[in-house]
């Protein structure tokens, strides 16, 4: 897979994707992660790519000559499976959606600021629009690294226990149940006998028993 990030701050970008397994992924070649400068497409001097708005409310937004210059760039290249826009009004990202993305090919994402991208280059080159949540961030790059993480973690080989990832919350609607390791026995607190006993059927019927009793709990909009 192929990941082009377009924005305005790549050096802030770059350091996210240079630790842990999202490294470990470029190092075997499972995943290409490119940052593409969007002042380098500017058509001022200055390297500018925001004006004020038409109408004459506060703030600025992001031009639309520059990203599209950028964007028709890639396209010349290769072609996208997605363009993807990060903005709070988008789609509300979900673990359905990631395991979706995790099969493409070729992606890119612009990351949204100010007041948002000039509406012809929704209209025109956005083929979607992703939120991480009800909330506004400074800028969209971490927005566009939380999309990348949960996608990139899917690929197969980029996490040595592959089945790990297919347990995750959310994978089967559900949040996933609590997890214990050694000492069996600490301060008297203990791990549930039924883990201890070996007995896989057991484990496995109390594992989902747990899942969807704390997902009543803490995410009952997920039973709906």
């Amino acid at each position: 897979m192929r990941i082009d990030i377009l924005t305005l701050f790549p050096n802030m970008m770059s350091m996210f994707f240079e630790e842990s397994i999202l490294s470990r992924a470029q190092k075997k070649g499972l995943v290409e992660i490119v940052f593409h400068n969007l002042h380098d497409y500017s058509l001022s001097r200055y390297g500018s790519v925001d004006d004020y708005p038409y109408g004459g409310s506060a703030g600025m937004v992001m031009a639309i000559e520059p990203l599209a210059n950028c964007i028709e760039a890639l396209q010349a290249e290769r072609e996208y499976d997605d363009i993807i826009y990060t903005a709070p009004d988008g789609e509300m990202f979900s673990q359905p959606m990631a395991n979706s993305l995790s099969l493409k090919k070729n992606i890119m994402v612009l990351c949204g600021h100010y007041k948002g991208v000039d509406e012809r280059l929704r209209e025109h080159f956005i083929t979607r629009e992703i939120s991480i949540g009800d909330y506004v961030l400074t800028g969209g790059e971490l927005a566009a690294a939380v999309i990348c993480d949960a996608v990139i973690r899917l690929i197969p080989g980029v996490i040595g226990d592959e089945q790990s990832a297919l347990e995750d919350s959310f994978q089967d609607g559900l949040v996933a149940p609590p997890e214990y390791t050694r000492p069996p026995d600490f301060r008297g607190w203990k791990v549930p006998e039924v883990l201890l006993s070996g007995n896989h059927a057991k484990i496995a019927q109390w594992r989902y028993e747990q899942a969807v009793e704390r997902t009543k709990q803490r995410r009952p909009n997920l039973l709906i």
